[in-house]
Formats: structure tokens, sequence, C-alpha cells
């Protein structure tokens, strides 16, 4: 588990990445598509902020225990109604409310049993898929509109972890690699990282590959948003962004079938 300063303080970067692009956004901007065939740009800072209200002041008794999500409704309602400059302002107000509760957990609070959008996890879990999901939503933001983003440091560690524990998945029923198959994955940064996944019954993620059925290359930010299933694949590979080696239709495919989110 990620230890409670890196969690806080990846946190705290994400409140304030979704904070200074608020503070730049023209009214042309705040209503660009992003990369969320069904949001604008406010509609995916409203959808941020939701989940925030939701968990202020909430700590989980047990999995079974649910997040208000009543404050669903009216957060929205109340989102609606303000002009660009009023919402930027209430997105604040809840990110000042999130960060004064980061403030007052501790190390224990981690490992509480809760409840997670993706089912039963701990605490600390939910936390990092609060980080995956700011991250791929501010780039949803940022790469239509051509901003600069951090990708590496902690953040990006947290949100490649959430798509490299679900490799084994993503491999064995997404690609379709078949039984005897294996893959190497080459993250060329950021975030510099090989994955090795073997399919023996089942696709398992393992340590290397001496001599793996394919290998892919590309890059850290390519590999978490076709992983999220923001990005065109046909796109990424006509542009050299993704390339294989080893088996050709193996490669395709698997260049191709990344998604795992919904």
């Amino acid at each position: 588990m990620t230890d409670l300063a890196t969690i806080r303080g990846s946190l705290e970067q994400c409140y304030d990445a979704i904070e200074s692009a608020c503070a730049r956004m023209s009214g042309e901007q705040w209503r660009a598509q992003s990369l969320c065939p069904d949001w604008d740009t406010r509609g995916v800072v409203t959808h941020l902020g939701m989940m925030e209200r939701v968990m202020t002041g909430w700590l989980p008794a047990s999995a079974a225990d649910l997040p208000p999500l009543d404050r669903i409704g009216p957060y929205n309602e109340h989102a609606a109604s303000l002009d660009d400059e009023g919402f930027a302002a209430r997105i604040r107000e809840i990110f000042a409310d999130r960060r004064a509760d980061l403030a007052g957990l501790r190390e224990d609070d981690l490992a509480r049993p809760s409840w997670t959008p993706i089912g039963p996890r701990t605490y600390g879990g939910f936390l990092e898929i609060r980080i995956f999901d700011f991250w791929v939503h501010e780039r949803d933001i940022t790469t239509p509109l051509g901003w600069p983003s951090d990708d590496g440091g902690p953040r990006g560690e947290i949100s490649l972890g959430q798509v490299e524990s679900s490799i084994g998945y993503i491999v064995g029923k997404k690609i379709g690699l078949p039984d005897g198959a294996s893959i190497v994955f080459h993250l060329s940064g950021p975030i510099k990282r090989d994955i090795a996944v073997v399919v023996d019954g089942r696709a398992r993620q393992v340590d290397s590959v001496p001599d793996p059925t394919v290998e892919l290359t590309t890059d850290t930010v390519t590999f978490i948003q076709l992983a999220a299933g923001r990005i065109d694949p046909g796109a990424q590979i006509d542009a050299g962004k993704v390339t294989w080696t080893g088996n050709d239709e193996l490669g395709d495919r698997a260049a191709r079938n990344l998604r795992f989110t919904i």
C-alpha cells in the first residue's frame, strides 16, 4: 500500500493542477470538447468536484458503508447554476475541504475496509483510484487544449499502478493473447518500466520473459490513455507512438485493445 504522505501529497497536487487549469480557462476553453465524448472541459471538472464533494468528511466504517451519494444531485444542481468564475470558486472550496480531510488522516486510516466504485477495497485503495481518476481527467482537458502536464512523479506512478494491477485482465480478456504466448510492454517514459505477462492457462504478470512472443513499446502517457480508452489506437500506431516487434498479428491486436475501463 502507498504510504499516507505520498497519497496526501499526490492528491494535493491533483487539486493544485485542476485549480490552476480552472484559473487560466477562457469561456471558450471551458466549453471545449474534452477527451470524454460526453463532456466538455467544464463537465470533466464537474465530475471531479462531485466525487470529492461526496467524500468530504467521510471515512468508511466498513466496506458496506457507502459515502453520502445523496450529495450528488444537489451538487450538480448548484454547479449548473453557477457562472464559470463562481463554479471555479466552488471547486476551490471543495478541494480546500478535502485538503483539511487529508491533513487529519492517520496512516492506519488507509487500511480501513472501504466501498469504492470498482468494489470493496481499502480506503487507501480508494484514494489511489481517485488519484488515477484525476490523472486521466486532467489529461482529458490538457491534451485537446495542447497544454503541458506533469506526467511523472508519484501521481504518475500510482496511476500506472492502477493499469498494471489489471494487466492480466487486459492481456487475457481484452487483448486475448493465446495460451503459451507472452508479451512485454516497454514503457519509454516519463516513467520507464517493463511489464511482462505470460499466458499459461491464464494471463499473469511475471518479473521477466526471456523470449517474448511480442514486445510493444510506447510512452507512459499513451499507454495509460489507451488503457483508459481516451485516445484512438489507430492514430497512435500511425503516428509511430506505439510500435511492436515479434508476432505482428498479436502486436497489432495488443496495440488496439489495451482499453480496460468503461
